[in-house]
């Protein structure tokens, strides 16, 4: 029997490198995430418990640094995952039925950075997941992951095909559909009240 509700987009292909003590650190904490391979310093990895089955490689510094780009701070390790599995919308709506944590939607916010920015406050936040739609959206990678600072291994993230769609389904939830404005009265606290609340972030510079 065809299963109900919004199809999850399919991850894009890729094997992402995570970098920095918290990404790396939160990768392997995490029984859903998938870690081909790890490299490190020997100081660096001696502060980590590694799992026994995947292939170590111990390298200088310098080495690392071609791994990652740019000038980007790898504290001394490095990681090869695989995506998280993708995850149904209906899934995560059906898992937060009985609370009132908030959904972040984010519609047309590509900056990774920023992507990330905004998984490290849902968690903070103790957000039910965050939304985004498959083709304005960037892929998870370790920009995004360290700039989450080991939230992208505890907030699910949900790519959808048709984020119309999605945010229809979202409403027949039962959420209140809020957007945020630098000029509004009242603070998200407040607004949220005791409501089911879906926040939609809009592009960045609009």
């Amino acid at each position: 029997m065809a299963r109900k509700g919004h199809r999850p987009s399919k991850a894009p292909a890729g094997r992402p490198r995570f970098w920095g003590k918290h990404a790396v650190g939160a990768a392997l904490a995490n029984p859903e995430r998938t870690v081909r391979k790890i490299l490190g310093t020997r100081e660096a990895l001696a502060g980590f418990d590694l799992p026994a089955d995947v292939p170590v490689t111990y390298a200088e510094a310098m080495d690392l640094a071609r791994l990652v780009p740019g000038d980007a701070p790898h504290q001394g390790v490095v990681i090869e995952v695989e995506p998280l599995e993708d995850m149904w919308l209906a899934d995560l709506l059906e898992h937060g039925k009985d609370d009132n944590r908030p959904l972040v939607i984010l519609d047309g916010v590509t900056d990774p950075h920023n992507v990330g920015a905004i998984l490290r406050s849902a968690a903070a936040f103790d957000a039910l997941g965050i939304i985004t739609p498959d083709r304005n959206a960037p892929p998870e990678s370790g920009t995004i992951a360290r700039a989450a600072s080991g939230a992208l291994e505890s907030v699910p993230w949900i790519r959808v095909v048709n984020l119309a769609r999605a945010l229809e389904e979202i409403a027949a939830a039962g959420f209140w559909r809020i957007g945020l404005t630098g000029h509004a009265t009242q603070t998200l606290s407040e607004a949220m009240g005791t409501q089911r609340i879906a926040i939609v972030l809009g592009a960045e510079g609009e």
